[in-house]
């Protein structure tokens, strides 16, 4: 299917610069920040998604990538999976910085290969990769579609992608709940533990704008991925996908 001209412009309700500035400034307190909005979920969201990524494949045998790195949770998770080879890419420098202080300060020392790039324009080949993940990047980006493109384009026949992403609950009375939540209570902790609160007030704004589970699955199938399912998770406030690209032949 060729995409159409809006799906290809849909995408971060702010400039690409903007976003990363943005991150730039909050990487002191972002781990803590992720812990306090989940309630310590994400840890839990983070091992499924890697579950997911290994399924039905020898890790041994594995190269995977980790999109929107941030500090390397996802990365690393994947590599103490047994995942002989991990690379995670983000565009923001200082994240990767404290990506790799985590990374070295671990028993054995730094085991993931941490690259500064742009999703939008992979620096790798075609087929380069058996999995991509992406946790809570995804809505960042300024092309969600041109952002799968480049995702299926450097996952090899029958690779696997599984992205974790907010999405809007189904229960109206809930969703309203939760928007009040996001929109009024995170902002009001970002700022007091990390003292930008417009980073967060951006974070539930980007969440409001970003695609429903059903219609990111589509998306995907439009990105050429053969088939995608998604799991919903955080009380429905989550949604984990995964698709495979088509196989050879």
């Amino acid at each position: 299917m060729t995409p159409g001209r809006e799906s290809l412009g849909r995408g971060a309700i702010r400039a690409g610069d903007d976003v990363r500035a943005m991150f730039d400034r909050i990487v002191p307190r972002y781990d803590l920040m992720n812990r306090v909005m989940t309630g310590g979920r994400d840890v839990a969201w983070r091992r499924l998604a890697v579950r997911e990524a290994l399924r039905g494949r020898d890790p041994a045998a594995m190269r995977a990538l980790d999109i929107a790195t941030g500090t390397g949770d996802l990365a690393m998770a994947l590599r103490d999976a047994g995942v002989r080879e991990v690379v995670g890419l983000d565009f923001s420098a200082p994240m990767l910085e404290e990506a790799r202080r985590k990374d070295a300060a671990r028993p054995g020392g730094e085991r993931v290969a941490w690259i500064e790039g742009d999703a939008m324009a992979l620096p790798f080949p075609e087929a380069s990769f058996d999995a991509v993940t992406v946790g809570f990047g995804l809505r960042n980006m300024p092309s969600y579609l041109g952002a799968l493109g480049e995702m299926t384009r450097v996952l090899r026949p029958g690779g696997t992608l599984v992205c974790l992403e907010t999405t809007p609950l189904t229960i109206p009375l809930l969703r309203r709940l939760f928007a009040l939540y996001f929109s009024r209570v995170v902002p009001l902790i970002g700022g007091v533990l990390s003292g930008d609160r417009d980073a967060y007030a951006y974070l539930p704004a980007s969440a409001a704008a970003f695609p429903d589970a059903d219609a990111l699955g589509r998306m995907m199938l439009e990105a050429g991925f053969a088939r995608v399912r998604y799991l919903r998770l955080g009380a429905g406030t989550v949604a984990l996908h995964v698709a495979t690209t088509p196989t050879a032949g």
